[in-house]
């Protein structure tokens, strides 16, 4: 029998270059927040409190990342966490989604009652108010951009912003409205628009996380076509416990029995299927364990 190795999990995952810039955008992000929510409080507007709510989300959001790149990159594997705490990241990004689903729903509650009997906002401070929120959360926009494309830590992190700018803007839109036309359900309605909006981008980041958790595969790879693959290289017969799963964002994992002929080059077998995980399918971490078919036929079937 024989085993290859990838690489050996790296330092630090692909968020871990963009501490300074999560560091910056939480800053901004802390600093407007309490600006919305005192100026949300003084003049009563939903529509302002959802969205220093939802910043505040991004803070913590933000914070949490934070932390976990972090924990992360000062956590290297022992003999008893074998893969350090490189999944903190996706935990913070489950975590991100949960605080969502709470904002929205908070929001849509009060909502319901403003309907009711809906009060009068203090437009133009709203709108100010807005205004700097926009501002703010463009800055964390670019700031974590690019980023939000290779860690779903920073993912997380990005939809909040984004989700918030989108917020800011609508926020603005009802402060107009309202001061021009008087209309006071613009305010409850805008509130209940950003809810709305907030929903679906966190059952999405949350669905994310739960997959890496639950250990499934990555939704790029066919496992049945890479199986495929494996068993057409030459001098494989079979291929069996093969597994496919997601450490964290852009760490994929793989391992995999492979069954040879007799007379195969077991080192050759394991060099030509490392070189199809790590360049076809981008995998760099594998453990692939080769058997000839005697020894296959008592590999076994796990309890469990």
């Amino acid at each position: 029998m024989g085993h290859v190795h990838g690489p050996e999990v790296p330092p630090a995952s692909a968020s871990g270059r963009y501490v300074k810039r999560l560091a910056a955008a939480f800053c901004v992000a802390g600093a407007f927040m309490i600006f919305e929510f005192t100026v949300a409080f003084l003049t009563g507007s939903l529509a302002l409190l959802s969205d220093a709510a939802h910043m505040l989300t991004d803070v913590f959001g933000v914070g949490m990342a934070l932390i976990a790149i972090l924990v992360a990159q000062r956590t290297v594997p022992t003999a008893t966490r074998t893969f350090g705490m490189y999944r903190s990241e996706v935990f913070a990004a489950l975590f991100n989604a949960l605080l969502l689903f709470g904002v929205a729903g908070y929001v849509l509650v009060e909502a319901i009652r403003r309907f009711v009997d809906p009060p009068e906002v203090a437009a133009l401070p709203v709108m100010l108010a807005a205004g700097a929120g926009i501002v703010a959360n463009l800055v964390s926009f670019f700031l974590l951009r690019s980023g939000a494309k290779e860690s779903l830590n920073l993912k997380g992190a990005y939809l909040e912003v984004l989700a918030d700018l989108i917020a800011s803007v609508g926020v603005l839109v009802s402060g107009v409205i309202t001061l021009l036309t008087g209309w006071r359900y613009a305010d409850p309605l805008m509130g209940v628009g950003i809810a709305v909006f907030v929903l679906p981008r966190a059952f999405s980041l949350a669905r994310r996380s739960l997959r890496i958790l639950f250990q499934h595969a990555p939704e790029r790879i066919d496992v049945d076509g890479l199986a495929g693959r494996l068993d057409k290289l030459a001098g494989v017969i079979d291929v069996h416990d093969l597994h496919v799963w997601t450490l964290t964002s852009g760490m994929e994992v793989a391992s995999a029995h492979l069954t040879v002929d007799a007379d195969a080059d077991q080192a050759d077998v394991l060099e030509r299927a490392r070189h199809l995980l790590s360049v076809e399918y981008h995998i760099q971490h594998t453990t692939l364990q080769v058997e000839p078919p005697e020894s296959a036929e008592n590999c076994g079937t796990p309890s469990w």
